[in-house]
């Protein structure tokens, strides 16, 4: 017997499509956030180092108490924010650290409010504990950028949390200093949550980030190792609680986590140790290169992006022009093309007509990926 809660997840369905592309011979990835960078080598050394001085037992469920220091040190490094390090719970990875707070947040019928395109996952966590989804549109024409009386409109009596992600996924949008603001102001107005996914945080280009944390204290914040320095399979994140919230998640975390691996934290201190050096501007100016690369060939393909992204390692092209829908299209680009890319159904209803393609990849598979499908779509616009 399965529950209906469970029967009720719908798929990642990038990942179905790398499980899929995974089994096929010359494939191109643009199809999943992975990024191609390895985490700096001081990262490698703190590791063994740890592994090699028996650190391999559990820690506090909340963390080690170094690492959540060196986290709130880097808010005010970065941000020039005061964070209590009591404030700071490490998880295994960003995603255990959004079902932690979804869970502290929501009672069965609570609702959370996301934008519409979002993170494919982000409803499953919200229904994995019984709560309810609402949405507000973002607008290809706008941007992607969100406004504010969208939001103000849509917060009910039952609306409990609010949930931005900023630089985003899909759509690589940076929230500026007004927006951020103004949406903390709506929410705390009606006394409402923010939680702020902020993992793409340091992968931003020609634009300020701001961290919600600059406009509320009582708002959970996510972040994490696996974007900015390269450690998605170390699978070590954290998030900033609110004061009234902090003994609540610790208890979470001790029976749904136990705690992040010992050793590995040790790691994420020696990658926040990297912060100030040249790594990430080498990093950020690599994917701007690779987002430019794209922008072009999009543009070649006689499709539409109508936006630049300013964050992230994504872009949504509009394909509603193409054969079939967002589905379809993969397919084809996949089976006939060999470049594996991401229906925009799994962000949202209206990024249907869209596919994401994800920029994390190597330069040259990038410049090959769009090669392919440049050949490709001069065949089908010649039937």
């Amino acid at each position: 017997m399965v529950s209906e809660r469970a029967r009720g997840v719908e798929p990642f369905i990038a990942m179905d499509v790398l499980e899929r592309a995974s089994g096929m011979d010359d494939v191109v990835h643009l199809e999943v956030g992975e990024p191609d960078f390895d985490p700096p080598e001081a990262v490698f050394d703190a590791a063994v180092d740890s592994l090699r001085a028996g650190n391999t037992d559990y820690t506090a469920a909340r963390g080690k108490p170094t690492l959540r220091r060196a986290i709130a040190d880097r808010y005010d490094r970065v941000y020039g924010v005061d964070v209590d390090p009591g404030r700071v719970v490490v998880t295994p990875g960003s995603s255990p650290g959004l079902l932690l707070a979804v869970a502290t947040l929501l009672d069965p019928g609570d609702e959370m409010l996301l934008t519409d395109p979002h993170y494919a996952c982000y409803p499953n966590f919200v229904r994995t504990v019984s709560g309810e989804v609402s949405t507000v549109p973002l607008r290809a024409s706008e941007g992607f950028q969100p406004r504010v009386a969208d939001f103000e409109a849509a917060i009910g009596d039952e609306t409990a949390g609010l949930l931005v992600n900023s630089p985003a996924n899909p759509t690589g949008v940076v929230l500026d200093d007004d927006a951020l603001s103004a949406l903390v102001e709506a929410a705390e107005e009606r006394d409402v949550t923010v939680v702020a996914d902020e993992i793409y945080h340091g992968l931003s280009y020609d634009v300020a980030e701001h961290t919600v944390l600059e406009y509320t204290d009582d708002a959970f914040v996510l972040d994490g190792f696996s974007k900015r320095y390269g450690m998605t399979g170390w699978r070590l994140g954290w998030m900033v609680v609110p004061d009234r919230a902090v003994d609540a998640v610790n208890r979470l975390a001790q029976n749904l986590l136990i705690c992040a691996p010992n050793f590995v934290q040790d790691a994420g201190v020696a990658a926040l140790e990297t912060d100030d050096g040249d790594r990430l501007d080498s990093v950020r100016e690599t994917y701007r290169e690779r987002r430019d690369i794209l922008l072009e060939a999009v543009e070649e393909w006689g499709l539409d992006a109508g936006y630049t992204p300013a964050g992230a390692y994504y872009l949504l092209v509009d394909v509603s022009d193409l054969p079939g829908d967002s589905l379809d299209v993969a397919d084809l680009f996949l089976e006939e093309a060999g470049v594996a890319v991401t229906p925009g159904v799994d962000f949202g209803e209206r990024a249907a007509d869209y596919v994401r393609l994800s920029y994390a990849t190597d330069t040259e598979s990038v410049k090959e990926g769009a090669r392919r499908i440049e050949n490709l779509l001069a065949t089908v616009d010649g039937q």
